[in-house]
């Protein structure tokens, strides 16, 4: 008897058994589609009005740039076909933000498409001119392989300018000196840097163009630098007294742009340089003159001879 009472007790025991796990199969499938149920409007939703009003202020701190949209030659005057107001989300300093700025007025340069309008873009001069300051003027040299540094010179980098004199008839003592110190490279060969305003001088070109300006940078046989006025016709005396050298200087020496202008110290380091320059007669390949006493140069200069004319005779006579 136990024994069916136990059979039967584990048969009911089953069969419970059965019926709740069935129950729960259908209560977990009756929970799980009512999440996916809202994902499909989810997800075809417009943006939120929070999206919206964040793209709305955004286009409202936006601000307007005239812009060339095609390239302009210069002494053109410039038409509404010519120009485009851009949004742009930082204006450049100094930018043009009208139409009406712009239209009619004449470039005295060529100007690229893209490029941003201010009122540096109607002023006169080349890149050169817009390259230096009004105390400096831009000379350039000519240089090969040994005197350009190996051909790693950058238009930006400093360089003093060495001079070597050789010992000959005109020049009795061969000389080594710095001539000129600290003078800004503007250009080498074709690829020039960056105007005042911190623009480049000339358009920026294409990748493949810049590895070609690079190539030639390379082989350039002139520089142009920017020298100080004081000091312009002393360079031009050591290009034809002797050998050069460019010596660049160390881009951790931050002053050197004010080295020779706008600093107290300008015109202590123009003194400097003229105090180490050895004689400055040299460089003209002329010897020093000798300032002797009035007497002593009475005494020694010669004489002139007197002509005495006899019949056909003439003869010379010292008084």
């Amino acid at each position: 008897m136990n024994s069916r009472i136990t059979m039967g007790l584990a048969g009911l025991l089953l069969v419970a058994a059965i019926i709740v796990g069935y129950w729960g199969l259908v209560l977990s499938r009756q929970s799980v589609p009512a999440a996916p149920a809202v994902s499909p409007a989810v997800a075809l939703a417009p943006p939120s009005v929070m999206e919206h009003s964040v793209v709305q202020a955004q286009e409202q701190t936006r601000q307007p740039v005239v812009v060339l949209v095609r390239d302009v030659p210069p002494f053109t005057a410039l038409t509404a076909a010519d120009l485009a107001l851009e949004q742009l989300r930082s204006a450049p300093a100094g930018s043009l933000n009208s139409l009406d700025q712009a239209i009619g007025r004449t470039p005295w340069r060529p100007l690229s498409a893209g490029t941003w309008l201010n009122q540096d873009s109607f002023e006169a001069g080349g890149p050169l001119a817009r390259m230096i300051h009004p105390n400096e003027r831009a000379l350039a040299v000519a240089v090969d392989e040994v005197v350009g540094a190996a051909g790693q010179l950058l238009p930006g980098d400093y360089v003093d300018v060495l001079l070597y004199l050789r010992q000959d008839q005109s020049n009795a003592q061969q000389s080594a000196q710095i001539v000129v110190p600290a003078m800004r490279v503007l250009g080498v060969g074709e690829q020039f840097g960056l105007t005042n305003d911190g623009k480049p001088a000339t358009p920026t070109a294409s990748p493949e163009e810049k590895l070609k300006q690079d190539q030639r940078r390379l082989g350039a046989r002139t520089i142009v630098l920017a020298v100080p006025e004081q000091l312009l016709s002393r360079l031009m005396l050591a290009t034809q007294a002797g050998t050069l050298r460019l010596a660049v200087r160390s881009n951790e020496e931050q002053r050197l742009a004010k080295y020779w202008a706008g600093e107290p110290d300008s015109a202590a380091n123009l003194q400097t340089s003229n105090r180490q320059l050895f004689q400055f007669n040299q460089l003209a390949l002329g010897e020093a003159p000798v300032n002797l006493p009035a007497r002593t140069q009475q005494a020694t200069m010669p004489r002139r001879a007197i002509e005495v004319i006899r019949g056909n005779q003439m003869t010379q006579q010292t008084p």
